[in-house]
């Protein structure tokens, strides 16, 4: 007697499941999307809010870089714009990522606001997918973290660039990959298995003199990274508050390095930038980064280029271990090239600072590298064979330290530059020609969510394997008291406003989504509305 009421039951479940598949074809508006990952119209665009919703397992904002390392971009954007909603995939060369993001999170805000818990649902699930280089993830990273929003999305790296180092720290690889369907799909599915981790962040403050003349261009338009970002306000008890002096923030997430690799860098980017069309292959590039090394002469750097070039020559440096305390680093006169390290990847997913037994982290007094940790690893390195030391099983730079800040003084010396790096991203920074200073501040930040595969190389202070933290990360509150006047704009990296819905309003009044954003408008709205949307970055001033 059961026997036919289970095939009953087999079949109702069948007919609502093809009910089911049929509405959300008909939502979609054509086959092939994936549904785990969709995010409906209504929410990306406005408009009509459909009868039947979708609750997606995943749901992902996706950004590329198509300009990225072997230029596999354009096709990545079809192929995802073929498997999602079109409006979730951006590509970065047409638009910036805090502007999608400020205005995705004011529908939200807005759909929560009248009781759409789809809405709710996809603030709360959503994820976001970086595919690009090492600039682009730190450049994603960045803009999360400035816009503090509510619930921040974790963020999923694929990898476009030529080294790849923060993709390989969390378990994404270091290889390009395809652009088809399958290997696009497959990847979605990573993402949406993948684990939460928590990552350290680390603020950048620069100040120098403008340049006038010399080897360097003036700081406008001096050609830095997308994670530095010009500083106008600054302390009145700021002994740098001079006329003349520009100030530098910004933040990385991965390392910050001065010297022989960053120069290396930093030629084959002005190269790619010249010559595009030839660096449209991920082996091409790393054998052209090899070729740089050895033409420059950094096998042979003591015979090929000046001590004056070392960096023991070129700065003064201080780290700062303990809370309020800072003390000189001296490093060895051979030094050429040194790295604050934050993730175990570098250089194409090699580790600097290696795996030191625990007599040495015992007797330096050091701790095992963790990515959450609130320290950096500081390594040294000679030429470019120590550099391949690296390959070794158990091969490493020099240890230097670990610390929670760091501070380069650079004086008038016998150069009158040098070579910057941070996540991927080099530059050729002006040193003193005069007696002025070129300061440079590295400290810990805060934390962000990365998503990590199951082979991750990085590791979390909080896992249970680990040891207990052998220190207390509360250097925010030293920030705080050394500048208190305007420490809440230096506690950003500069890359996006604060996303910040005005006191006392409530926006689900306001019919935000169906509203013109065009300057010529004939939309009438009140001064009050007016000033909201304005404050939210909806419509131009003009409006």
């Amino acid at each position: 007697m059961e026997f036919p009421n289970r095939i009953s039951g087999c079949r109702l479940r069948d007919s609502i499941h093809g009910l089911v598949s049929r509405s959300w074809e008909a939502m979609v508006g054509n086959r092939g999307k994936l549904k785990d990952f969709y995010i409906p119209n209504y929410i990306l665009v406005g408009g009509a809010v459909p009868k039947i919703k979708f609750a997606p397992a995943c749901p992902v904002i996706v950004f590329v870089n198509t300009r990225s390392g072997g230029q596999l971009g354009g096709e990545l954007v079809l192929t995802y714009r073929a498997l999602l909603n079109e409006h979730q995939v951006f590509d970065l060369g047409q638009t910036a990522p805090d502007k999608v993001l400020h205005k995705l999170y004011v529908a939200l805000e807005t759909l929560k606001g009248r009781g759409d818990v789809l809405a709710a649902d996809i603030q709360k699930r959503l994820r976001i997918i970086a595919a690009g280089g090492d600039g682009t993830a730190g450049w994603l990273l960045s803009v999360v973290s400035d816009l503090k929003l509510p619930n921040p999305p974790p963020i999923a790296t694929m990898p476009l660039g030529t080294g790849n180092n923060v993709h390989f720290a969390f378990g994404w690889g270091k290889k390009n990959p395809g652009t088809d369907r399958q290997s696009v799909q497959y990847f979605l599915n990573q993402v949406k298995t993948a684990k939460e981790m928590k990552i350290d962040s680390w603020h950048i403050i620069m100040r120098m003199r403008t340049p006038k003349e010399g080897s360097c261009d003036p700081i406008a338009p001096l050609d830095l990274p997308h994670s530095l970002h010009a500083f106008h306000q600054v302390s009145k008890t700021d002994t740098l508050n001079l006329e003349g002096f520009q100030t530098f923030r910004g933040g990385f997430w991965n390392y910050f390095s001065m010297g022989m690799d960053a120069q290396i860098s930093y030629d084959f980017h002005a190269q790619r930038k010249l010559h595009a069309e030839k660096f449209n292959n991920q082996l091409i590039n790393q054998s052209t980064y090899f070729k740089l090394g050895c033409t420059q002469g950094w096998f042979f750097a003591s015979l090929m280029h000046p001590s004056s070039r070392n960096i023991a020559h070129l700065t003064k440096i201080k780290i700062m271990k303990r809370q309020g305390h800072w003390e000189e680093l001296h490093i060895s006169p051979s030094i050429r090239s040194i790295v604050c390290l934050n993730l175990p990847s570098f250089s194409g997913g090699l580790d600097p600072w290696g795996k030191p037994n625990r007599k040495k982290l015992r007797y330096r007094d050091l701790t095992p590298p963790y990515v959450d940790d609130g320290l950096l690893e500081i390594v040294g390195f000679r030429d470019a064979w120590h550099g391949l030391a690296l390959l070794a099983p158990k091969g490493h730079g020099t240890r230097l330290a670990q610390a929670h800040r760091i501070r380069f003084e650079f004086c008038k010396g016998a150069v009158d530059h040098t070579f910057m790096r941070i996540d991927g991203e080099p530059w050729k920074q002006p040193l003193p020609v005069d007696d002025d200073t070129v300061v440079v501040e590295i400290s810990h930040f805060g934390q962000l969510s990365m998503l990590a595969t199951p082979s991750k190389r990085s590791k979390s202070i909080s896992d249970p394997a680990s040891p207990a933290s052998s220190h207390d990360d509360d250097d925010d509150s030293s920030n705080e008291e050394e500048y208190p006047e305007d420490s809440g704009e230096r506690r950003k990296f500069g890359a996006s406003d604060t996303f910040k819905i005005p006191d006392g309003i409530d926006i689900a009044h306001f019919n935000i989504l169906s509203l013109p954003v065009q300057q010529n408008s004939l939309v009438v709205i009140s001064n009050r509305k007016r000033a909201v949307l304005l404050s939210l970055g909806l419509i131009a001033s003009s409006f």
